[in-house]
């Protein structure tokens, strides 16, 4: 039961978010929360992330912006380091309140309460139509590197607010696609370094137990059958169809999170 739900929203996610550019981490992220603690869901959703920006390297790579890479991506590198410190420093803080419903105990803690903030405000820019539709000039890609990257470091949530500043550019959507894939690597890569160092620093060897890699495995292999699912069939779907999808499950995710229940 656990691997059909890990990978059915795997397989599903990826092929979903293949154009949009972002949501793969953010509604993984709470799946993962169900069977694991939040700081290794993180961690884990780092790397189904990680691994699937890869493959979507390998296949859409060369269509990069090499100016937008360098620009955006340089910055969100940076700051990822930063959200990722932040992280280890709010994980270590106790539980504001636990409370009963039935026989599932719901806990409320310090992060699950961030990144259930976190996840609202990114619900708000699919949801909200003055937000869906902002643009951005791109003389700010230094600061939207800087916030992406951040938030990308602290709750594994950077896709949305660089898609929404990414398809500010006028890049075609191969470009689009090759750059957000290409960013997203690197920024990944740079939040797994930096989860690493954080968790060995503390004393323990991995955030991610023997027994949970299997999962994670079969998870990256789910999305990867979505990314050729997706690549197939995913242009067919409008943009704003699998905004108004993401946005209506991030907010419900936010919620879950904020009361404590995933």
């Amino acid at each position: 039961m656990i691997y059909l739900v890990v990978c059915g929203a795997a397989l599903f996610v990826s092929g979903l978010t293949l154009y949009s550019g972002f949501g793969l981490g953010t509604l993984l992220m709470p799946v993962f929360a169900i069977f694991f603690p939040v700081h290794v869901a993180v961690a884990a959703t780092a790397v189904v992330h990680g691994a699937n920006n890869i493959f979507k390297v390998l296949v859409v790579g060369r269509h990069a912006d090499r100016e937008l890479v360098l620009r955006f991506g340089i910055p969100a590198i940076v700051a990822a380091f930063a959200g990722a410190a932040a992280l280890g420093y709010v994980s270590g803080f106790d539980a504001l309140a636990t409370y009963s419903i039935g026989t599932k105990t719901a806990v409320i803690t310090p992060v699950k309460l961030v990144m259930g903030i976190l996840v609202l405000v990114f619900a708000m820019f699919e949801l909200l139509p003055l937000l869906r539709g902002l643009r951005i000039d791109r003389r700010h890609l230094l600061w939207g590197g800087l916030l992406s990257g951040f938030f990308g470091g602290l709750s594994g949530h950077q896709g949305a607010l660089r898609s929404a500043f990414l398809l500010k550019t006028g890049v075609s959507t191969e470009a689009f696609v090759g750059t957000n894939a290409f960013i997203g690597f690197m920024v990944d890569m740079a939040r797994i370094i930096a989860y690493g160092f954080l968790f060995l620093a503390a004393g323990a060897a991995s955030p991610i137990g023997a027994e949970q890699w299997p999962l994670i495995a079969a998870g990256t292999g789910a999305a990867f059958v979505g990314v050729i699912i997706g690549k197939r069939w995913m242009h067919k779907v409008t943009m704003t169809t699998v905004q108004t999808i993401a946005g209506v499950l991030l907010l419900g995710i936010s919620v879950c999170l904020m009361a404590g229940i995933v």
